[in-house]
């Protein structure tokens, strides 16, 4: 299990099917009294201010007719949320949201297009619009007239999102774009065949003993080997893959950095034998019950970065042994470790 590191396969085929400068479109039109919110693109960068931005352009235009109007959202554009293979019931919505075509500030509520709906009615009603109580749901025609648009963030900056705190809403989200992209459906599925598609026939990276059932690494039934996750971080030191890939690198949680779950906040990188390599680790955490994972690269004192990838699934000790053992490995890899070896159990 490599738990969030799964990311990492993920980052590389969006950035890979979608391109780094791609932009999903959220889109407000007008149609025989109803206001729709329609996603053209799966934006989970949305925000309020984003809304409200768009909420004023509409009711600069619907006070000039004059209209009172009903509030719907169009999130047609994915398919009804469901489990994936190894996601247990309760991580809805706490630990991950249903994956739909809309949502907010990356609210974490079972029905995200709605509350999206009525976060914008609100915005509406601040400048004067009058807006029916009831949010519904309504398929945009193409006869409704546009209104106004927003336009995301490039999946360069969605990656760098994703990666530092390793949202997993985010992830889902990416999985479900690219697999539209490359004409696949939105699935789970029809994802994760784009991700192994990309990563075999585009870069030659090994399959062997690959088995991805998400975006985000939640699934205990994904299963990804150390040797797979450290040709994925290869392909990142490589310059003819530098302008698709490059925000991987730089989206990685970077040894100490705060705010990154590479932060010392977390304990990482902060004993004696792993200090000296704060600043010089660029990696993707990963943990669930029963598996922690570090994968990333470092620049030695020699300039050449160095790859690495360590994934511990069923040991006895402790989370912060574990991890305390894999910040001095990554130390190891970057020549700076101080310390000696030592045992954490199996």
């Amino acid at each position: 299990m490599p738990a969030s590191n799964t990311k990492l396969a993920t980052a590389t085929a969006a950035l890979t099917v979608l391109g780094p400068d791609h932009q999903f479109e959220t889109r407000v039109v007008y149609g025989h009294g109803t206001l729709t919110l329609v996603v053209g693109g799966g934006d989970r960068t949305l925000t309020s201010a984003d809304l409200a931005a768009m909420a004023k352009d509409a009711a600069v235009r619907l006070k000039a007719a004059g209209t009172r109007v009903k509030v719907a959202v169009d999130d047609s554009l994915l398919p009804e949320p469901t489990l994936a293979r190894g996601w247990k019931a309760d991580y809805l919505p706490g630990d991950i949201a249903p994956v739909r075509a809309l949502v907010v500030d990356g609210h974490a509520v079972n029905d995200t297009s709605v509350d999206a709906g009525q976060a914008f009615a609100e915005q509406l009603a601040t400048y004067g619009i009058t807006v029916d109580a009831e949010i519904t749901r309504r398929t945009a025609k193409i006869t409704d007239v546009l209104v106004t648009r927003h336009m995301s963030a490039k999946p360069s900056d969605i990656v760098h999102h994703m990666l530092k705190p390793s949202d997993s809403n985010t992830a889902e989200t990416l999985l479900r774009m690219t697999a539209l992209r490359a004409g696949q459906p939105a699935t789970f599925e029809g994802g994760t065949a784009v991700v192994r598609d990309v990563l075999s026939r585009q870069y030659g990276v090994s399959l062997e003993n690959f088995e991805m059932y998400d975006g985000s690494g939640l699934s205990r039934d994904t299963r990804i080997p150390a040797r797979t996750l450290a040709e994925i971080l290869d392909l990142l030191t490589e310059k003819r893959y530098e302008h698709q890939l490059i925000s991987i690198r730089e989206g990685l949680p970077v040894s100490g950095e705060t705010g990154s779950t590479l932060g010392t906040e977390f304990g990482r990188f902060d004993d004696a034998n792993s200090k000296c390599a704060v600043g010089k680790v660029h990696a993707k955490t990963g943990t669930l019950t029963g598996a922690i994972a570090l994968s990333g690269l470092t620049q030695g004192k020699d300039g050449r970065w160095k790859v690495f990838s360590f994934v511990e699934n069923g040991s006895t000790a402790s989370n912060s042994a574990i991890r305390d053992a894999m910040d001095g490995l990554a130390a190891t890899v970057n020549g700076c470790w101080a310390g000696g070896p030592r045992s954490v159990g199996r």
